[in-house]
C-alpha cells in the first residue's frame, strides 16, 4: 500500500477519534516519523476537526457562571446563618448536584464537538474520493490529448510531405527517368525526377529490398560515361528532397554501398539503371 491508499484509507481520521486499536495506532505512529508525506496529511486532518470543532462549537450561555457562582456565594451565606451546620450527607448532597450540572454542561460540549467531528470525517472521506476521481479523469483526458496531438502532427507531416512530392511532380520542367531492375534485381524499380532547369535529382523509390544493417542505396549519375555521385538515398528524403546537383547525365543507376556512400560504384550491387 503506498502513502496515497494509506492515507485515503480512514485511518487518519480513526486516529484523531480515537476509535483507532492500539496496533493501529502505533503502526500510524511509526509511519509519520518516516514518512513526511503522511505526516503532512495527518497534520491538515487534525486542523480541519479543530477549525469545524471552534466553528460549530455551542457557547455556554453568557450567565452560567455569574448564576453559578451565585448559588456558591447564597449557599455561603444560608451557611452562615444557621446556628446548627448542615450534616455531613446534606453538604454532599448539594455538593453531588453542583457537580453533576457542570457535569451535564461539559458532556453536552463533548458530545457537539464529537458530531461536528464525526461529519467532518465523513466530508473529508467524501472530498478525498471527488478529488481522486477527478484526478484519474483529468490524467485520462490529458492522456487522450497528447496522443490526439501526436496523430494530427503525424498527419499534418505526411499531407506536407505528400503535397512536397505533388509540387515537384507537377513543375514543368521536372524530366521523368525510369530505372528498371538489372538482371540479378529484376522486381526492383526507381524513378528519378531531374529538374532542368535547376539540375536537382530528386529520388522516388517504387521498389527496393530493404538495406542490411551497416549498408545505403546510392544513387549514380553516368555523365560523358563516367559515374558520378548523385546522392545517398534515405526514406525520410524520399522524392522530396534533392538528393543532389547534376548538371549533365546520359543515364541514372542505384547500387547498394555501405552506409555513407562510395567513391566508386560497386558494380556487382547494381539494382536499377534507366536511359535519360
Amino acid at each position: 500500500m503506498n502513502s496515497k491508499e494509506y492515507i485515503s484509507s480512514g485511518i487518519l481520521e480513526s486516529y484523531i477519534l480515537g476509535q483507532a486499536s492500539p496496533e493501529e495506532a502505533g503502526i500510524l505512529e511509526c509511519v509519520m516519523k518516516n514518512n513526511n508525506e503522511v505526516r503532512e496529511a495527518f497534520e491538515e486532518a487534525q486542523k480541519t476537526f479543530e477549525m469545524l470543532a471552534t466553528a460549530q462549537a455551542v457557547t455556554p450561555p453568557d450567565n452560567l457562571r455569574s448564576t453559578i457562582w451565585n448559588k456558591i456565594q447564597q449557599q455561603e451565606k444560608v451557611e452562615l446563618n444557621i446556628e446548627q451546620p448542615a450534616s455531613p450527607i446534606q453538604t454532599n448532597i448539594r455538593l453531588t448536584e453542583e457537580k453533576k450540572e457542570v457535569l451535564e454542561i461539559e458532556k453536552e460540549k463533548k458530545d457537539n464537538w464529537k458530531n461536528y467531528a464525526i461529519a467532518a470525517s465523513l466530508l473529508f472521506l467524501v472530498s478525498s474520493g471527488v478529488n481522486l476521481y477527478w484526478m484519474n479523469s483529468q490524467a485520462e483526458i490529458n492522456e487522450k490529448m497528447v496522443k490526439l496531438e501526436s496523430e494530427t502532427k503525424s498527419k499534418n507531416l505526411a499531407m506536407q510531405n505528400m503535397q512536397q512530392k505533388l509540387d515537384i511532380v507537377a513543375n514543368p520542367d521536372m524530366k521523368k527517368v525510369v530505372l528498371a531492375g538489372v538482371d540479378k534485381h529484376p522486381e526492383s524499380k526507381a524513378t528519378v525526377l531531374w529538374d532542368t532547369n535547376s539540375k536537382d535529382v530528386y529520388l522516388n523509390v517504387n521498389s527496393l529490398p530493404e538495406a542490411p544493417e551497416g549498408m545505403q542505396y546510392q544513387l549514380w549519375a553516368i555523365a560523358d560515361g563516367k559515374p558520378v555521385d548523385a546522392g545517398m538515398y534515405s526514406e525520410d528524403k524520399d522524392g522530396r528532397i534533392a538528393l543532389s546537383n547534376i548538371p549533365n547525365a546520359q543515364a541514372f543507376a542505384i547500387t547498394l554501398e555501405k552506409k555513407g556512400g562510395s567513391d566508386v560504384p560497386t558494380m556487382e550491387n547494381m539494382y536499377v539503371m534507366g536511359g535519360v
